[in-house]
């Protein structure tokens, strides 16, 4: 079941995203509307500060599901002009309407991104051919390479091995963010093709590189991205104690940030630190006094003090 594309060399490289991604949040301003300099700053700052070779956007830390189609669009453009000479721009594009899912492809595509990362379609419970009915359709429907998201524990449904292993054979589907925890599954996907695996789970990267991974798409990672990256490059050299060093130093936050809602802790965060990041959108809502101190001591805990 191995594949591979000869026709474009940067398709077929390993890592076909980089190393480290970061699932960035959405800024707002103070009433809630796009604060469309605040993520120019911000996506300059993951990728200049925390070493992120690509950021997702409109991804579910990016309040996609509280976003317009228009507001996608843009978040897009700015993030493109932002960074884009330096880093890749994924575009989340993934709903559980496959027609509406290859128009936000289509428009993600016009907007300047470099890829796109697809969430299995979530609630409506589609059996496993649907999944490679929809995962194909949106591949079909762009020039763009894929990054299908598999995280059952929100969408209701995993994309099963055999399901991975069929959709490894579409030439643009080249990679995954592995939300499953089921590192035996990953493992026979990631030893039986050549899709490029990265974990979705911040705490479970070092695991993910382990099996044949090649980086992280993470959250924590607005504040723990230079170590994460650190961590991920010291694993490929081979210095595997130093990289389970810096797992260990890191795992307080690559948890903590998922205590309450990993948006609402990462935006308390960027404000404490004084960068972009403004109000989260109802459903959701701020973090409390309570878990600011709890995010302020995960922080502490591994060595990156929040002010």
């Amino acid at each position: 079941m191995t594949h591979h594309h000869p026709a474009n060399a940067d398709r077929a490289a390993p890592r076909p995203f980089g190393r480290l991604l970061t699932a960035m949040v959405t800024p707002f301003t103070p009433d809630g509307s796009l604060d469309l300099d605040g993520a120019a700053r911000l996506a300059a700052h993951l990728v200049d500060e925390q070493g992120n070779d690509a950021l997702v956007v409109n991804g579910t830390t990016g309040e996609s599901p509280t976003t317009t189609d228009a507001e996608k669009e843009r978040l897009i453009r700015t993030v493109v002009e932002a960074v884009g000479d330096r880093a890749r721009v994924v575009a989340g594009v993934g709903t559980n309407d496959t027609r509406h899912t290859v128009e936000l492809a289509g428009a993600a595509e016009k907007a300047g991104a470099h890829g796109l990362l697809v969430v299995t379609p979530y609630y409506n419970k589609p059996p496993q051919a649907g999944l490679v009915r929809h995962f194909t359709e949106v591949a079909d429907a762009t020039a763009l390479p894929v990054m299908l998201y598999d995280i059952p524990h929100r969408s209701g449904v995993p994309i099963a091995t055999e399901t991975l292993l069929r959709l490894a054979d579409h030439e643009r589907i080249v990679a995954v963010k592995d939300a499953k925890g089921d590192l035996v599954a990953s493992s026979t996907v990631t030893s039986r093709t050549d899709l490029a695996y990265y974990s979705g789970e911040d705490a479970l990267t070092l695991s993910t590189l382990a099996i044949g991974g090649v980086g992280l798409v993470g959250t924590s990672t607005h504040l723990t991205g230079a170590l994460a990256k650190q961590m991920i490059e010291a694993y490929d050299r081979g210095a595997t104690a130093e990289a389970l060093a810096l797992h260990r130093r890191l795992l307080p936050l690559f948890t903590g940030i998922f205590r309450t809602q990993g948006t609402i802790l990462v935006k308390a965060a960027l404000a404490a630190r004084g960068l972009p990041a403004g109000p989260v959108r109802p459903p959701l809502v701020e973090a409390t006094s309570d878990e600011i101190a709890q995010l302020r001591a995960d922080c502490a805990a591994a060595g990156l003090e929040l002010p």
